[in-house]
């Protein structure tokens, strides 16, 4: 009896023995197959946006220096920058920028306007960068800073980040001496621009057109030659074919030449500086016989005097 006893007891050791070792060694395998299955996922982690970029406000020279990290904003492909300006800016200018330069006539103020390749430049101007330049400029100068003592240009940023279609602060300030050959160059430009008037073509009875980049380059010259001689005028006058009456051909030239008149004023030409007339079908500059000879008489020639 007590042996049975004995070998049943064995019995059940070995059973439960054996039970625990299959739940342990054979679900820990079914654990790494189940693993090797179904492996883990990676997950991607989502792009971050870039920082929209801003450039302050800021100039320093001599005894003069202000920053802010306000500045001038431009709505992408815009030329003009975005009212109001902020008053941390219009503190910097009024009265301190103003009374330096005008305290200074030997100081040039040179603003650089920033633009990107992926911007439309609809201006008047060889690029948008510039356009901005002289869109900051002719605030200057209204608030009395002379535009003499304002030199514009252009620079192209293409590592600039809009937000939310916004450049804040695409426009850098830099004072500096004028320079020794500043009369020499504005000479120059003189005998230049005189020399190959900026000449705008118009189909038959139009009064409208698109620049070209060396006319929108004309157009950048006639402006610095402006803002630099305070007495200088742009001189418009508009001119047509010999088809039509005079009466008509005097009116349609001076369609053109208002057209031309109002282009630069949009562009940040005064209003005061420009004069413009109509010849009509007055000194013709080709044949009035042929179709393009008569093309090239429908024009309106823009100089300065």
């Amino acid at each position: 009896m007590k042996n049975t006893t004995l070998y049943l007891l064995g019995i059940i050791i070995t059973i439960l023995v054996g039970t625990y070792f299959y739940f342990s060694c054979c679900s820990y395998c079914g654990t790494i197959v189940s693993q090797k299955e179904e492996p883990e996922k990676s997950v991607t982690p989502a792009p971050v946006a870039p920082k929209a970029t801003s450039y302050p406000f800021a100039l320093g020279a001599g005894d003069f220096a202000y920053s802010t990290e306000d500045n001038f904003n431009f709505n992408m492909s815009s030329p003009n920058y975005l009212e109001p300006v902020s008053e941390n800016v219009r503190n910097g200018i009024l009265p301190g920028l103003k009374n330096f330069m005008t305290n200074n006539e030997n100081k040039v103020l040179n603003i650089t306007g920033y633009y990107t390749s992926d911007e439309k430049n609809n201006s008047a101007f060889p690029n948008l960068g510039l356009a901005r330049a002289n869109s900051v400029k002719n605030y200057l100068v209204s608030q009395e800073i002379p535009s003499s003592q304002i030199n514009t240009n252009g620079k192209l940023m293409d590592n600039m980040v809009p937000d939310n279609n916004i450049y804040h602060g695409p426009v850098d300030f830099a004072i500096e001496e004028v320079s020794e050959d500043a009369e020499d160059e504005i000479k120059a430009m003189y005998d230049k621009i005189t020399a190959n008037p900026l000449i705008l073509y118009f189909d038959t009875a139009e009064a409208s057109i698109n620049p070209s980049e060396e006319q929108r380059q004309k157009i950048a010259d006639i402006t610095h030659y402006l803002d630099k001689v305070a007495k200088a005028q742009c001189q418009i006058t508009g001119y047509t074919d010999s088809e039509g009456s005079r009466s008509t051909n005097m009116r349609l030239g001076q369609q053109r030449a208002d057209f031309a008149k109002a282009y630069l004023i949009q562009n940040g030409i005064s209003e005061s500086r420009i004069k413009a007339d109509s010849k009509g079908s007055k000194d013709p500059i080709a044949t009035n016989d042929t179709e393009e000879g008569r093309a090239k008489n429908r024009r309106t020639v823009i100089t300065i005097k």
